[in-house]
């Protein structure tokens, strides 16, 4: 009957990650609603982003208190988790620290030993983050767009840390043996003593419990994240490697618009000449963006990597003289409406439904779009390379082409642009007068 806790063990791994897959595969598949993009330029630099975006949290470090918490808990829970191998070998083979069979004792108390002085750092951490979060009331995770679930969806993810860390040093405290070798218990060494008036038999019940909970809390972690915010730590990689390369205010042009520019100005082609029937040609090219079928996959992809952190909100200038415009809203709507037509296509069989929806209007409204000043200050800000101005001037094209819906003063400027070939409304004979004052 030795054997049970092994399978119940096979059991929940299988479980979780198999759920986990599941969700893996949503995920790509909702990202893959998006049109393609070509992103395969500037490979180096795009390697260049990733390791030092992502891996070396740069932009993270430029606001240096949060920055080198930030620092702490990422690289501290990923270090820590590295025991998690030794985890799931005891709890398939029902061995018991399996490091100590296969690593000299210095060497894995060497490892258990950092494991523990980190852990302590990620709790210390994780309560700083708590505390501005919710005595200090940092201002940008008070924002109107931080409603119920994002406020509660931070403080979540901090509790599940700070039990994490708490479980793994308890679990070394109360392990009687690992004690003894007084190797590694460089910090459980002082929570030990809480434990003394225990009999071994309590100690042992009370290890085995935080080694479970401690396995059971990280398959639960690593499936919360597709829900919450969280799903940066994944995403947060490829993001910042298929982030735009190009100089930030490079207005990327629509082939659809460049080709009929190129036919105005050719004068064997004939306009009133129709394209051959189910040709690419006879079907007309949508301008802009007006639900997230209509965004790239990149544009996407962004949505689902938002961190919430509200940074480019926060540096935003729209948003800083009180007009509606929040980007980080702006990638919290694109994601909550990219998941609403996923539960979607999932209710239908696969194939989307017409639930007479969409991003603009439903989610984002043109108040917003037509706050913005173009600046690229959310698009630097982002520590993970996310673009929010790249929707809001999809978003815009739509409205300016498909509706000629943009601002009276926008409409005025580009008539006199059309019929004046400046954006006065003065004579084409008159607008070069202002060189002889």
């Amino acid at each position: 009957m030795a054997i049970i806790p092994n399978i119940i063990f096979a059991i929940l791994l299988a479980l979780g990650v198999g759920f986990f897959a599941k969700n893996v595969k949503k995920l790509l598949r909702n990202i893959k609603l998006g049109k393609d993009v070509d992103v395969s330029d500037n490979t180096s630099q795009r390697w260049k982003n990733m390791a030092m975006i992502a891996l070396g949290q740069s932009k993270l470090v430029r606001r240096p208190i949060s920055g080198f918490l930030h620092v702490v808990v990422y690289v501290g829970f990923i270090i820590i988790n590295i025991e998690v191998l030794e985890i799931i070998i005891d709890g398939l083979f029902g061995t018991h620290r399996i490091g100590l069979n296969v690593l000299p004792s210095a060497v894995y108390g060497f490892l258990i030993g950092t494991f523990e002085v980190l852990a302590v750092l990620v709790f210390i951490a994780v309560v700083v983050f708590w505390l501005r979060r919710n005595t200090l009331k940092i201002a940008r995770f008070w924002k109107s767009e931080m409603t119920v679930w994002p406020k509660n969806d931070g403080n979540y993810i901090l509790y599940f840390e700070m039990v994490l860390m708490a479980l793994f040093l308890i679990m070394n405290a109360t392990d009687v043996h690992f004690q003894e070798l007084n190797s590694g218990n460089i910090i459980s060494q002082y929570i030990a003593p809480a434990f003394s008036s225990l009999s071994v038999s309590t100690l042992h019940l009370i290890e085995r419990g935080a080694w479970w909970l401690h396995i059971a809390g990280i398959l639960v972690f690593l499936n919360y994240l597709y829900y919450s915010k969280h799903l940066h730590i994944l995403l947060a990689f490829p993001n910042t490697y298929y982030g735009s390369v190009k100089p930030q205010g490079e207005f990327n042009n629509l082939a659809a618009v460049t080709k009929e520019v190129k036919m105005m100005m050719d004068p064997n082609v004939d306009p009133f000449a129709a394209a051959p029937e189910g040709s690419e040609d006879d079907v007309p090219e949508k301008f802009g963006a007006s639900d997230v079928q209509d965004l790239n996959w990149v544009q996407l992809l962004n949505a689902y990597t938002c961190t919430e952190c509200g940074r480019c909100t926060s540096e935003c200038p729209a948003n800083q003289t009180g007009k509606k415009l929040s980007p980080r809203k702006i990638m919290m709507d694109t994601r909550d409406r990219l998941e609403e037509v996923g539960k979607n296509i999932d209710a239908n069989k696969g194939v989307f439904t017409d639930d007479g929806k969409q991003l603009l209007g439903d989610y984002i409204t043109n108040e917003e779009l037509w706050a913005c000043t173009s600046c690229n200050a959310c698009v630097e800000a982002c520590p993970v390379s996310i673009d929010p101005l790249s929707i809001i001037l999809d978003m815009r094209r739509y409205l300016v082409m498909e509706q000629s819906a943009a601002p009276v003063e926008l409409n005025n400027m580009m008539s006199n642009i059309e019929n004046n070939g400046a954006p006065w409304p003065y004579n084409q004979m008159d607008r070069l007068n202002w060189k002889d004052e």
